[in-house]
């Protein structure tokens, strides 16, 4: 595998004087200093901002997934470094794998999967929307960093970005959608998701990320499968897309956790009833699913719901820690893969894996589906329809100054379209509702107003 391949960057980018950093490092500096990144913190992870201080943003959870994802990367490199010199040669810098980690959420639109949902119904007909597509759109063409080339990132960090390696166009299945309501925003979000994948947009990035691939690894690294969705999916991802997307699933189960056990969404009652077995003494118990792993859930649950918060904060660190010492590489099944970086995936051992979805499935059950936290992603969905469809009705009139311009030089309906869509999903959940009630509120909003 050619270092040099992966190291380059789509526009060329001499260092500056006295420059010492790697290309990862200077990857992770930009991203730290990017814009798109700083509005993580105003972007809602589960529970709605302004709840309180306390409960995890975009941000602080990106942060969180980068510092885990280290870990793992740290943990890999100990134990390959002396058992398998190939696997070991092939992971990461710990800076690129930071960066990865921080950017991986930068495409999401606000309102999260709210918004996802109410932009790809905007986009039906141009292209879509997939928040992790646009997380590869920011990078390689919106940032501010360049003028038309985004942050300008290595090859690899992009490749390690990419989770789903196809394209909007690819991956669609129009049956898989339900009937879009009228009004639009009435529409079931469960039945509108997008499917997994890139935006079409950005073929000729891929294409260039993907090119040092020789015909056959590229041909099979892009299979797709039916997903339960209703769409089709990619099969397959890169080594460090790997070890982000199970530091990322660790997070968003663990500390999603802790904020739900916090908030009293989840009582030590609904933890013991999620762990009851099926059957007594069945071998398929769920309470086997923590034995399996060397756990005990009552001993977990003592300290989760102790009255003392210390007690709960280090549960919650020594399941992360038990998760990141139980990562290991395996091939992906790619027979005709040369290249390093398609050949191996980052996986938890079997036991681990069934844990950490078993978990997941109450936060899933308790939180992420609760009735209060699908009102607000459904409000949200309600707002960014209504914004965009004021936006689209006359945007030359309504569009910021820089957008306008954006827009007027797109060539096809298809650019412009995508153009506000592109505004929209950079906006944080706090400006999108004042711009929403400035356009929408006869008594809110000032031609003096600065959003």
């Amino acid at each position: 595998m050619s270092a040099y391949k992966w190291e380059k960057r789509r526009k060329k980018d001499t260092k500056r004087i006295n420059d010492v950093r790697n290309e990862w490092e200077r990857d992770h500096a930009r991203l730290i200093h990017s814009a798109a990144f700083r509005r993580l913190q105003s972007k809602t992870q589960v529970l709605g901002l302004g709840e309180s201080d306390f409960y995890r943003t975009r941000l602080t959870h990106s942060m969180e997934v980068a510092q885990i994802g280290s870990g793992i990367l740290r943990c890999l490199k100990h134990k390959y470094e002396h058992q398998n010199s190939e696997i070991y040669q092939a992971l990461p810098d710990v800076a690129l794998m930071s960066a990865i980690c921080l950017a991986h959420d930068i495409g999401h639109p606000p309102f999260g999967h709210g918004g996802e949902v109410a932009l790809n119904i905007c986009m039906r007909e141009h292209g879509g929307f997939e928040g992790n597509g646009q997380t590869l759109r920011i990078l390689s063409c919106l940032d501010k960093y360049t003028d038309g080339y985004g942050m300008n990132p290595t090859r690899r960090l992009l490749l390690g970005v990419l989770k789903y390696p196809a394209s909007y166009t690819t991956t669609v299945q129009d049956k898989a959608y339900g009937e879009i309501k009228a009004p639009r925003w009435l529409s079931e979000a469960e039945k509108q998701k997008p499917p997994k994948c890139y935006l079409s947009s950005e073929n000729d990035v891929v294409n260039w990320i993907l090119k040092p691939l020789n015909p056959d690894e590229k041909a099979e690294f892009v299979k797709l499968k039916m997903h339960k969705s209703g769409h089709l999916k990619p099969m397959y991802k890169a080594l460090d897309t790997s070890i982000m997307e199970l530091a990322d699933d660790i997070s968003y189960s663990l500390h999603d956790l802790e904020d739900a056990i916090s908030l009293g969404m989840i009582t030590r009652s609904d933890w013991e009833n999620h762990n009851q077995a099926n059957e007594e003494g069945s071998a398929d118990s769920k309470e086997n699913r923590f034995k399996a792993c060397g756990l005990d859930s009552n001993k977990i649950a003592a300290k989760l719901f102790s009255n003392e918060s210390y007690q709960r904060k280090n549960q919650i660190g020594d399941l992360v820690n038990q998760f990141i010492t139980n990562a290991e590489v395996k091939p992906t099944g790619i027979l005709s893969a040369s290249c390093d970086l398609i050949k191996w995936n980052a996986v938890l051992d079997k036991q681990h894996e069934q844990l950490l979805e078993h978990i997941f499935d109450l936060v899933k059950d308790k939180v992420i589906k609760s009735t209060n936290v699908q009102q607000l992603e459904f409000k949200g969905q309600k707002l960014v329809i209504e914004l965009f469809e004021a936006l689209a009705s006359d945007p030359t009139r309504l569009l910021p100054t820089t957008t306008i311009v954006k827009y007027q030089k797109a060539e096809t309906e298809i650019h412009k379209q995508r153009v506000i869509c592109d505004y929209i999903s950079g906006m944080t959940d706090e400006y999108a509702t004042r711009l929403y009630e400035k356009i929408y509120y006869p008594h809110r909003g000032s031609i003096f107003d600065r959003l």
